[in-house]
């Protein structure tokens, strides 16, 4: 929040103590990660996705962090299924009556290969659960942010730049880029910032087929300038930065966090296929 004292505009830095905060694909990885960290900052924390048993696990690791009246709770809810995204942020809201920050964590590539080859209802599905995904949590996320708030979405390198073969992800996470910038110019007005994050090749058990060696992971060392895999903490706290009141003045912003990958070219996932 940005109040305007005196004819002057100051930054409210008092942290996320205390608000709302849903972040979907929170039962592992980046999403779990950026769960924990806005816990451990006092925020009271909504994860949801699609499997019960993990979200339970998840919420178990979120609360040891977490300060005493803090509130951890998960809901089952599928990011395609706009009935379970609107019940998604009515549990969200429960603990403070809105929602101050929305993290859209959950994506996936249900497609790799050759644009020829590929199949077509592989395709659909990965830009339903990236980008469709990330749209209907926002359109439901406005009415719930009526005093403000901060919303962030899960891109990639392979959204900014081509990474060979995976160009149907690629394909979802930049349509993802272009609307956190459609929704940062309206939605500005209302109090609402909106940004994104571009993670490069992150060590977490979601990556570790990568990280745990071989060609791709070495086509993407050499393609890096800081030659490691990220963490996951290294992105919870970039997107713990945009969503909170230290960025108060920044909005429509993707901002990479992958070691300096975006300077050269994108990895070759065709080294998964067939070596090419």
């Amino acid at each position: 929040m940005v109040l305007s004292l005196g004819g002057r505009w100051e930054q409210d830095v008092n942290g996320i103590e205390g608000k709302a905060t849903l972040v979907t694909g929170g039962g592992s990885g980046i999403g779990l990660g950026t769960a924990t960290r806005f816990a451990s900052d006092g925020a009271h924390v909504t994860i949801c996705g699609r499997t019960e048993e993990k979200l339970a696990r998840a919420c178990e690791q979120i609360r040891s962090v977490a300060p005493g009246e803090t509130t951890v709770q998960y809901v089952v809810a599928d990011v395609t299924s706009e009935d379970q995204v609107r019940a998604a942020l009515d549990r969200s809201a429960e603990p403070t009556g809105g929602l101050d920050i929305l993290f859209c964590c959950a994506g996936g590539a249900m497609h790799l290969g050759p644009i020829a080859d590929a199949d077509a209802d592989a395709v659909r599905a990965t830009v339903e659960l990236n980008l469709i995904g990330t749209f209907l949590c926002i359109k439901h996320a406005v009415p719930f942010m009526g005093g403000g708030g901060s919303i962030v979405g899960m891109s990639s390198g392979a959204g900014h730049f081509p990474h060979r073969h995976l160009w149907a992800y690629g394909m979802a996470k930049a349509g993802i880029e272009m609307l956190v910038r459609y929704a940062a110019e309206e939605l500005a007005e209302s109090g609402i910032r909106v940004n994104a994050v571009q993670p490069g090749i992150i060590d977490d058990e979601l990556m570790a087929f990568i990280t745990a060696g071989g060609p791709l992971f070495d086509d993407y060392m050499a393609q890096t300038p800081i030659s490691r895999p990220g963490t996951v903490t290294e992105v919870a706290n970039a997107v713990r930065f945009l969503a909170g009141p230290e960025a108060a003045w920044i909005t429509g912003e993707c901002l990479a966090v992958d070691g300096g990958h975006h300077l050269r070219r994108g990895a070759n996932y065709g080294l998964l296929l067939d070596g090419s």
